[in-house]
């Protein structure tokens, strides 16, 4: 009878181990899924949205394999293209000349990998996707909680060595934007060999630079840059570096948001300057 007893105390109401989810010992017992009484799915039901919109777009764009380049400009989901379907936009050669797929497959599996390791976007995506849990004080759907120990979520501990191809990619995508400034074969036969800058450049910029607000602010960097240090006071440089990589940590969210939305809408950019559906104005 007492062993009986045991047996059923270690089974949660939903049939899930006690020692897991949300019928865990240390969980209040509530009845009701959450005793919220705002609209608390707003938020994961938003992200869900934007997320699947853009990976949806992603996917196309990434598989399209056309119109990701109108001189000065390169789509940052090109870049660096490698392949012999790249022509001028092959600035570091064709290490991957008879790749007979799409050249963004070759490059976006690093910067998908650092956003998809990346610390925020795991909440949100466990959240949004998963409802694990769908929000504050909410009780999620599931019968038991392994975390990141198991195949796959165990590759989550990969985030810090995409962060170092992330830096690369940073670099490349601003080495992009030095590129925008040259002029066009068109300007130059026009006697206009000067500096471009058109919309396109300001684009570029103002992508790079939410890029690199947001690498630089991965809770990765700030370890690298201050982790496992005793003593502050004698590495004065660690520190101040660490210093500024956490003002920008304080915001990683925000600009997590920024670059997904900006890197998408270079690429936008370029697609319809390089399929003809608009032209590039030109400041100067």
């Amino acid at each position: 009878m007492a062993s009986t007893d045991a047996r059923e105390s270690s089974v949660d109401s939903n049939g899930g181990p006690m020692s897991a989810g949300v019928g865990g010992p240390t969980r209040a017992d509530v009845g009701v899924r959450t005793l919220r009484n705002d609209r608390w799915w707003i938020q994961p039901l938003t992200t869900f949205t934007v997320f699947f919109a853009f990976i949806v777009y992603a996917t196309f764009r990434a598989f399209y394999g056309k119109d990701y380049h109108s001189e000065p400009y390169l789509s940052p989901f090109y870049s660096p293209c490698l392949t012999d379907e790249c022509g001028d936009a092959a600035d570091f050669g064709t290490p991957f000349g008879g790749f007979p797929l799409s050249a963004a497959l070759i490059i976006l599996i690093f910067p998908l990998g650092f956003r998809m390791t990346c610390y925020y976007y795991r909440k949100a995506y466990y959240r949004a996707f998963w409802l694990s849990p769908p929000a504050c004080a909410v009780a999620e759907p599931h019968k038991s909680y392994s975390g990141e120990t198991k195949f796959p979520l165990i590759l989550q501990n990969m985030h810090r060595w995409f962060w170092f191809a992330a830096v690369v990619v940073g670099v490349i995508l601003t080495y992009d934007v030095f590129l925008a400034f040259g002029a066009t074969q068109e300007e130059k036969l026009a006697g206009d060999g000067g500096v471009h800058m058109g919309l396109g450049t300001l684009l570029m910029i103002i992508n790079v630079v939410f890029i690199w607000a947001y690498t630089l602010g991965c809770h990765s960097c700030r370890h690298i840059m201050g982790g496992r240090l005793r003593h502050f006071s004698k590495h004065p440089v660690r520190y101040k570096l660490w210093g500024w990589v956490s003002k920008l940590n304080g915001h990683h969210a925000r600009y997590a948001w920024l670059s997904l939305f900006s890197v998408a809408l270079v690429d936008l950019y370029v697609w319809g300057l390089a399929a003809g559906w608009w032209s590039d104005p030109r400041f100067f």
